[in-house]
Formats: C-alpha cells, structure tokens, sequence
C-alpha cells in the first residue's frame, strides 16, 4: 500500500463485529474534536451505491459470489478514498474510519486468497495508524446476540474465530498497528487510544489548543 504523504492524519479501527471499534471511533473524534482539532469519522462500507450493495449481501437480501462481494468493497474504498478521505487529508484534517483494508483480508480470507485480496488493495493508500481492537470471538458473539434480532454473513463465532487470526497475522507483518484490549471500560479504552494518537499527530505536527501535549 502507498504511504500517506499529505498533511493529515489518518486512522483506522479494525476489530471483529461486536468488538466495539465503532463506539471508539465515535469517542476518538469527539476527544480530538475537544482539543480544537478538525476531525471526523467515517465507515466502510460506505452509504454510497456501492455501500449499499454490500450492505444487502451482508444482510442477506441478495447473494453473490464472495469475489464479487470483495471487488465491489474495493471499488467502494476508491470512491471513498476519492471523494471523501484524501481531500479532507490534503487539508490537514484528521480521518477516522470504522473499517478499512484489514477487515477485507481478515474477513474475505474466510474463503478467498489472502495475497490476491492484498493484491486488489495494493494502490489504496496505507493507515497512518491502525487500530485493532482486541476482543475473544466468543465473547463478541454474545455482544451482538444480546442487542440483535438476527446475525449477519460474517457473525457465526466458528467464522470470527477464523477472522481473529488473520488479524492477527496482519498486525505482526504490516507497520503502525497498535492492538488494544477491548474487554475492559469504554473510557478505559478511549483514554489509551487518545493518548497514542497525541504522539502521532505531535509527530506530524498537527496541534490542536496550546496544552495538547500536557493533557
């Protein structure tokens, strides 16, 4: 993947379903938000055409092949990195996306080529940091059996199990992915996330009010 070179910082959560990266996601922008800095969130898959195409695959409202499901996620990442995350990066602001590449090698790999989905997704521009929320398959299958009426294509815990260790791969072989305990507090969570990503953005010189760096 190509290194982000504009003055942004950009950032991405990954995490099996129920995991919580969606809650963090939320959190983390209002805390940069807070600190005078402009930031937002965003999500894969998008609300775009293709977003919603993969969105009825998922809930089961139309079938495919899963190389087609993946070619149409990699044509929804260039058309959300087109129009909405690399102009906001060109202006220095701060993208925060729930879901990324990891998610399609981690979740295509179920039944797909790992270097053929790394292949599809080779010209996308790479996380400056990427998050990976760390929780037991089992215990996100509870998570989301309590809180919905029916699971979706990737939410059987035999398939998160395979999931979780292709994550796993992925943070030991790519740079920057930062893996975080997510069986504890919400805001136990959110404060360890915020206080690496001040590093980064003091790296990248991006400030916020004068007393970013003493919070």
């Amino acid at each position: 993947m190509k290194k982000n070179k504009t003055k942004g910082l950009f950032i991405a959560f990954e995490g099996l379903d129920g995991s919580g990266s969606s809650t963090q996601v939320d959190l983390l922008v209002k805390n940069l938000k807070s600190i005078g800095l402009s930031a937002f969130a965003t999500k894969e898959p998008t609300n775009n055409i293709i977003g919603g195409l993969i969105r009825g695959q998922l809930t089961h409202d139309w079938k495919a092949g899963m190389e087609c499901l993946q070619l149409l996620f990699a044509a929804d990442r260039a058309h959300h990195l087109n129009r909405e995350i690399i102009p906001a990066l060109k202006r220095g602001r701060i993208v925060v996306t729930d879901r990324y590449y990891f998610s399609t090698v981690a979740f295509g790999s179920i039944e797909l080529d790992k270097d053929w989905l790394i292949k599809l997704n080779e010209k996308f521009i790479a996380p400056d940091i990427t998050f990976l929320i760390k929780v037991s398959p089992g215990e996100c299958t509870e998570r989301m059996k309590s809180s919905r009426n029916e699971l979706e294509l990737f939410e059987e815990e035999k398939k998160l199990k395979k999931v979780w260790v292709t994550y796993a791969w992925l943070a030991k072989s790519k740079n920057n992915v930062i893996e975080i305990n997510g069986e504890r507090s919400i805001n136990q969570i959110a404060l360890e996330i915020f206080e690496i990503v001040k590093k980064y953005l003091k790296k990248k010189n991006i400030h916020g009010k004068a007393n970013l760096f003493e919070m």
